[in-house]
């Protein structure tokens, strides 16, 4: 039985202040720069993986140098404009129905991962066709890539104090200033480390040592996997969305029945893979 007085005695916050610096009405924000650096960092990994032709079906990569650089401000506008409406759908609907000015409202709620996944899915399948690329290794090229942003922004929600986890008497449990006068879980750190750095990781051996690549759609299949696996996880030590609370069960949140479908789709996009090389060898 975790005691009151066990919850109050455990790490303060770190005071960090989410605006880096600020120069007259302008202000640079952490969660800003993590963007920035996700896409960017992201960007010199995917010029990295089609500048090795060898890790690409028949040694040819899906698109050149040039079209990855056009197709960064498509995904910046997928990842923004579906992570805002996947928020305002999924997780603020009630209360943007009352107020539709509250979708413009950045400062009351956030961005949703589901969201901002579905908004870039639909940036590459249009970006593909309008280019003549190979979709399914535009995914995986993608999705290669996409745990370097998951991995800043999931510190940057850290940083800002936002979507702790439950409470908890581990020795690492922070004392948000949001989160009232108990210890909790820091979640969002949790999540970078597996949405982040594990499944960066993870997908890198299957590129690399395994050639994954040469296989389009499976390294696309293991990234929807690994994901839902890691945020299904977390979510049991996360404290779930206020105006949401529990779906059902005491424990079913939001993001776990988000995550759910997307571990049957991951799986049917690698037997597709499968299926699909079988067909072409």
């Amino acid at each position: 039985m975790v005691s009151a007085s066990s919850l109050l005695a455990i790490m303060p916050f770190p005071n960090i202040d989410p605006v880096i610096f600020s120069i007259g009405p302008l202000s640079v924000h952490w969660y800003g720069l993590a963007y920035v650096a996700g896409i960017l960092l992201g960007w010199l990994y995917a010029r990295r993986l089609i500048a090795s032709p060898a890790l690409w079906r028949n040694d040819t990569p899906p698109m050149n140098k040039q079209q990855l650089d056009d197709f960064l401000l498509w995904a910046a506008a997928g990842v923004v404009l579906g992570g805002r409406l996947g928020y305002v759908l999924f997780y603020d609907f009630a209360a943007v129905s009352v107020d539709p000015m509250r979708i413009f409202a950045i400062t009351k709620g956030g961005m949703s991962f589901h969201g901002g996944l579905t908004g870039t899915t639909i940036a590459m399948i249009l970006f593909a066709r309008r280019h003549s690329l190979p979709v399914w290794s535009v995914f995986d090229t993608i999705a290669t890539v996409v745990p370097i942003g998951l991995f800043f922004g999931r510190v940057a929600n850290f940083i800002n104090g936002e979507l702790w986890g439950r409470l908890s008497d581990a020795p690492w449990a922070v004392v948000f200033p949001t989160g009232g006068p108990f210890a909790r879980h820091p979640s969002q750190l949790y999540e970078a480390g597996l949405e982040g750095i594990v499944l960066l990781i993870l997908l890198a051996i299957t590129v690399y040592a395994f050639k994954a690549l040469k296989t389009p759609g499976t390294v696309t299949g293991l990234f929807v996997i690994g994901y839902a696996l890691s945020r299904i996880f977390v979510e049991f030590f996360r404290e779930p969305d206020a105006q949401l609370g529990y779906l059902a069960f005491g424990w079913l949140t939001m993001g776990m029945l988000l995550s759910l479908p997307m571990v049957a789709l991951g799986i049917w996009a690698v037997i597709r893979a499968r299926l699909a090389a079988g067909k072409a060898g």
